[in-house]
């Protein structure tokens, strides 16, 4: 996909009439707020994003799309109006953008063929619409019937050339005339607007009866569970210290790795990212890189959680099973628990640690090192 395409991302409504106390981009929809959604469907395919809200919510906005796998992220302040808030947007571009995507916050279901029917037809002929078929009679307010095969359901987003849109929007302003939506506005410019196929799934989140439809979109999506295995060992040297599930054990010998070597937190972060299909910490955390040296496994462990929550999975509860012949673990246990459950954000209910010994058999029995196991079901946010 050639252009350097950014991102209009309109964040700025309200929850009145899904009856809501906050802005309807907030609330969440399986785990994720509606927000985040919309924009992670753009990952990988725009140069950056500007997400246009109200002044008073650009906190909330950062902290939703924090860790947004897009390379640069901008903000700027709604207008009065739909139309005034995506010229808001315009106006934050940066001069190398040629091409932009307008898209409605409130869309969290947009598909990436959609989003990429659009940009391909937009490049082409300078701007493109995705739209669906109208199935319902419709008749006007005095009663007029209209042929809905000649009607078409407008959707997001819409794609444009820079020169193209802002021209537009420059028009309107200069005439003060409102339009429907950003075609509308390079219509009147005597630009034909490319139609291209829609999704029914591509709804807008309005209403509580929309989101109801969402959650039962997004369970269709696939399996709602998925079990990872994690496995680690580590060997035992002196001069090292040992600490297992992040918490400090006494001991005259410690596990030798490039991080804190925590070998329990290793195996769980491996069955984390097991069960999503996205690698081992090796990859993710490789000892070649001296910013994981010494470093903590909690906070791998917490970064790691990241990673999947970025990916639409979330942790329901873990196992882990500690083999060492010494120190005795039984009195850290409920420690090692607490520890997991407080970087994964869980009830300490949700995580098991057990210890056990090999009968003096193995490398374990032998203490020349200690190794893990763990198990861990995630769950699709």
């Amino acid at each position: 996909m050639s252009g350097s395409w950014w991102l209009i991302l309109l964040a700025g409504g309200s929850g009145s009439r899904m009856h809501a106390p906050v802005n309807k981009v907030f609330l969440p929809l399986r785990g994720k707020a509606v927000l985040r959604r919309s924009a992670e469907a753009f990952a990988g395919r725009v140069a950056g994003i500007v997400t246009v809200c109200r002044p008073q919510e650009e906190e909330t906005v950062r902290e939703l799309l924090a860790g947004l796998r897009v390379p640069e992220l901008r903000y700027a302040s709604g207008g009065e109006t739909r139309q005034a808030s995506v010229r808001a947007g315009l106006d934050a571009l940066p001069g190398e953008c040629t091409h932009v995507l307008i898209h409605d916050g409130a869309r969290c279901l947009v598909d990436a063929e959609t989003i990429d029917n659009v940009m391909e037809a937009a490049l082409r002929q300078g701007s493109a619409v995705p739209c669906v078929p109208v199935t319902d009679t419709i008749r006007d307010v005095e009663g007029k019937l209209l042929e809905r095969e000649q009607l078409r359901a407008m959707q997001t987003p819409q794609g444009f050339s820079r020169a193209l849109i802002a021209e537009a929007h420059r028009a309107a302003a200069a005439e003060g005339f409102i339009g429907t939506d950003d075609a509308a506005l390079t219509a009147r410019l005597g630009h034909a607007v490319t139609l291209v196929p829609g999704s029914r799934r591509n709804l807008k989140i309005t209403t509580p009866e929309d989101l109801i439809m969402a959650e039962a979109f997004l369970r269709e999506q696939g399996p709602a569970f998925r079990i990872g295995h994690g496995y680690d060992v580590h060997r035992l040297v002196p001069e090292r210290r040992l600490i297992l599930c992040g918490v400090d054990i006494p001991h005259s010998l410690g596990l030798l790795g490039h991080s804190d070597a925590d070998v329990a937190l290793h195996a769980l972060m491996d069955a984390m990212l097991g069960a999503c299909a996205l690698g081992d910490i090796g990859q993710h955390f490789p000892d070649s890189d001296p910013a994981y040296r010494g470093i903590s496994s909690v906070l791998l462990l917490e970064k790691v959680k990241d990673l999947l929550q970025q990916e639409g999975w979330g942790v329901v509860n873990a196992d882990v099973t500690i083999a060492a012949q010494k120190p005795k673990l039984l009195p850290y246990i409920p420690a090692m628990r607490q520890r997991i459950a407080d970087a994964l954000g869980l009830p300490v209910g949700q995580i098991s640690v057990k210890a056990t010994t090999t009968e003096h058999l193995g490398f374990e029995g032998e203490e020349k090192g200690i190794s893990a196991t763990a198990v861990a079901l995630v769950q699709r946010l």
